[in-house]
């Protein structure tokens, strides 16, 4: 008989031109930054989650433990993921995380948000205050 093998199943990277394609036709956009980085600029999509992955704290980042329930509160299991983060790291764990949930359609955006700035997609920031 054969080893076991590793049952988790593989993520799967797509880059930023073909998330923007999915998000545009099916695809919910999920962020996975902290509330303060969404804040700061995200992806501008017509279906768009921030649900952090991950929280600052003084002794560093932590994992956001209730990640998977506000995500299953928010979306399907069968509902199309685009998950992205700042570089595509963060979002690389919560893809494989909600694909081990057992959530169906699930893309991890290779480059995150600094990959989709580069390529000149539109981005939803707040508005400034002009001065006067």
């Amino acid at each position: 008989m054969g080893s076991i093998e590793c049952l988790a199943p593989e993520v799967l990277t797509v880059d930023v031109l073909t998330a923007k394609r999915l998000i545009q036709i099916t695809h919910v956009y999920l962020d996975v930054r902290t509330v303060e980085e969404f804040q700061r600029g995200h992806v501008d999509a017509e279906r768009v989650i921030n649900i952090p992955y991950m929280f600052n704290t003084p002794e560093g980042r932590v994992k956001n433990p209730d990640f998977l329930k506000e995500v299953s509160s928010a979306c399907k299991k069968e509902d199309h993921l685009i998950v992205g983060c700042q570089s595509g790291v963060r979002s690389l764990y919560a893809t494989a995380d909600l694909l081990a949930e057992g959530y169906k359609d699930v893309n991890n955006m290779g480059g995150g948000i600094l990959d989709w700035v580069k390529n000149e997609f539109p981005v939803k920031a707040p508005v400034a205050k002009k001065e006067l």
